[in-house]
């Protein structure tokens, strides 16, 4: 053990993944105390990853089931911005092959923004088909968010280069001919919508920080539209944007 120094412990450990290899057996002997917190680290990692597997696992529960009722381009469908008193509400609609894994998928607002992003691009990469609906304020306005929702979820379902024979929504329910299944807090249930709920929450932040830069009194890059005391103070300072939903309060009463 003299010829192994604290660093090349650490990156020994790297390329480690299994309590039986050897190393693993030795490194438990050395009592240096830099080596047994990287192995202390270790173990702690291995308990994340396992715990991230069976989570995975569990929520491929839904996919496997309608796997073995034969359908085989199942669709995960979710949406962003329901609640906030500007900018659109965002579906995402997202098909997976039967083999993607991504450990730690969940739903995107358990998520940092960094892992948001990351896994944003590997679901793009290697979904079979990923596509937005997105329906602005103005018709918000008009029709409500309840319906300015279901119609985004149908924009992204229909905007899919692949039809899906089956959808998993959260807690929605569409009228549509394609079979579904609704799915109450399904973003944290089902990894064909976590997937979406990621997709439709990068897909909306990016253009509300886009909006900041035309709009830079209401920090919508900060605050993505919602409700903050900062937020409504600067639309009770300056009146609402053209984006600013005007059927939502406060700002109907300013209006």
């Amino acid at each position: 053990m003299e010829t192994r120094t604290i660093k090349d412990v650490a990156e020994e450990l790297k390329k480690v993944c299994d309590e039986n290899d050897p190393l693993i057996q030795i490194l438990l002997k050395d009592e240096r105390k830099g080596v047994q917190k990287l192995l202390s680290q270790w173990f702690k990692e291995q308990e994340r990853n396992k715990a991230q597997q069976e989570k995975f696992h569990e929520m491929m529960t839904y996919e496997r089931s309608m796997r073995k009722q034969g359908f085989k381009y199942i669709a995960g469908i979710d949406e962003v911005g329901r609640g906030p008193l500007a900018g659109p509400v965002v579906a995402a609609a997202v098909i997976l092959p039967e083999n993607f894994y991504l450990p730690g998928i969940n739903d995107s607002k358990q998520l940092s923004e960094r892992k948001r992003e990351e896994f944003f691009d590997k679901i793009q990469k290697e979904a079979i088909s990923v596509e937005t609906g997105i329906i602005s304020a103005a018709e918000i306005d008009q029709i409500n968010i309840y319906e300015a929702t279901k119609k985004a979820m149908l924009a992204a379902i229909q905007n899919l280069q692949t039809t899906p024979d089956y959808c998993l929504i959260d807690a929605m329910k569409l009228t549509m001919p394609i079979p579904q299944t609704s799915i109450i807090k399904g973003d944290a249930k089902s990894v064909s919508i976590a997937a979406a709920s990621i997709i439709a929450k990068v897909t909306r932040d990016q253009l509300m920080k886009d909006y900041a830069q035309q709009h830079s009194f209401y920090m919508f890059d900060k605050n993505m539209g919602y409700g903050t005391n900062e937020h409504i103070q600067a639309i009770q300072k300056n009146g609402p944007c053209p984006i600013h939903r005007k059927t939502f309060a406060p700002i109907k009463d300013l209006v």
